[in-house]
């Protein structure tokens, strides 16, 4: 399992649907499709610039409104383009050596989607493709748009492992596994391994808020989950102060690595903007510092990287604010995104050279309420991280000294234990 492509991944993950500015809904029938799939090249460009090395899209598939309400998991959306965009698109990638990695939404399915419709017209063969509760079907977390598949029913089983099978020989490198939290981990454990055996190089990322992850992914078969856990403690930690809930959940992250990478993030489609969700925007750079020095596969979400803001609002068509059309080309953004662009880039390339901290294990050294060091450790190394969210300069103890690897205000400090107020550092010993 050592030292496969995914150790070296970094994403940059995009949610096409706003991203290029779509219609919010299905487009009618007999309409023309709308070739835009190729507005995300240019980008790719922009993503190895900044350091990542993998597309994560968020759902391309034909759906009823937001993506995650598909009516065929066989059909890109006609609002983003057609199989010859998408094969477009993968030709980009492959040519810059860009992975790509799908949303599989396999929890529930649109209204739409055809084998629904046939069983509301009493299609007993499609009826067993559904959950059901009294007259009406189930529905994912009391939205009637989405109905819940029934994840026992071979039948589903066969269809969700042929959707897998057909993208990732269009050329997917892997799945994010939406609302995984709501599928069975039998039902994964059983359409797993007969994809793996075609591709044996594909990755299944599962989307998990609560829960115990390492028991998750041991028991599905997948080969990670989504650290919420984590990305709720940094922006939390950081705007209340209070590092030891940071710290709790740096301690329970490094145990997880132990037996999966995890993948991290401090911003998605589904989330605050991180740059709306600080207090302080000069705490963006220890979000990301802790993000590109502790173990797992870290995920940027297109936008934060230039300081997009954005507060996801609960109803309906509350994401829009974080999911943005982009300009057409890089050259386009906004200038005052350069400084975070640039932090990120500091921090993401630090990531990249140490290609071991994908597996790195992490112990606090030094804690307060507002100053903290860890130590990241693995088979290549260790680096220290230095967090402070104090109004004070704030000195570290001497056993965490090294050499200054990178640093908020990007130079080479006089004193790499002195930090000053709301700053960070990277040291290696």
């Amino acid at each position: 399992m050592h030292d496969r492509w995914i150790d070296h991944a970094i994403w940059w993950h995009a949610y096409p649907l706003g991203f290029v500015g779509a219609e919010r809904d299905a487009l009618a029938p007999g309409s023309p499709v709308a070739h835009r799939l190729g507005r995300f090249e240019p980008w790719l460009d922009h993503l190895l610039e900044l350091g990542c090395s993998g597309l994560a899209l968020g759902p391309v598939f034909a759906s009823e409104t937001h993506g995650y309400d598909t009516v065929d998991h066989f059909r890109i959306d006609p609002r983003l383009g057609d199989d010859a965009d998408f094969d477009a698109l993968v030709e980009a990638a492959r040519s810059r050596g860009v992975r790509l990695l799908l949303d599989g939404v396999f929890n529930h399915v649109g209204r739409s989607f055809a084998r629904f419709r046939a069983a509301e017209e009493g299609d007993a063969d499609a009826r067993r493709w559904f959950r059901w509760e009294g007259d009406g079907p189930a529905t994912f977390e009391g939205h009637g748009r989405l109905v819940a598949l029934d994840h026992d029913e071979p039948a589903v089983q066969e269809h969700v492992a042929a959707v897998m099978r057909h993208w990732l020989g269009r050329g997917a490198d892997g799945w994010r596994l939406d609302a995984a939290y709501q599928v069975p981990t039998a039902f994964w454990r059983a359409v797993l391994p007969g994809v793996r055996a075609e591709f044996p190089d594909a990755w299944f990322a599962g989307e998990v808020i609560h829960g115990d992850y390492a028991a998750i992914v041991a028991e599905s078969g997948m080969d990670s989950v989504t650290q919420y856990e984590l990305w709720k403690a940094i922006w939390s930690a950081f705007n209340d102060r209070n590092l030891w809930e940071l710290a709790h959940a740096l301690e329970r992250h490094s145990a997880m690595v132990e037996s999966f990478a995890p993948l991290t993030f401090v911003g998605n489609h589904d989330v605050t903007r991180l740059a709306s969700r600080l207090d302080r925007t000069e705490h963006i750079g220890h979000a990301v510092a802790v993000l590109m020095t502790v173990g797992g596969v870290p995920s940027v979400y297109a936008g934060d990287e230039q300081a997009f803001t954005g507060v996801k609002e609960e109803r309906e068509f509350g994401d829009d604010a974080v999911r943005p059309p982009f300009p057409d080309t890089p050259a386009e953004l906004a200038p005052f995104g350069a400084p975070v662009q640039e932090l990120h880039q500091r921090l993401i390339g630090m990531r990249r050279r140490h290609p071991w901290l994908v597996r790195a294990r992490t112990t606090v050294e030094h804690l307060t309420n507002t100053t903290m060091a860890f130590r990241c450790s693995g088979s290549g190394g260790e680096l220290v991280t230095l967090l402070s969210v104090d109004d004070e300069p704030r000195r570290f103890p001497d056993e965490l000294g090294g050499q200054t690897l990178e640093d908020a205000q990007g130079g080479t400090p006089d004193e790499a234990l002195l930090l000053p107020p709301h700053s960070w550092r990277v040291l290696a010993p």
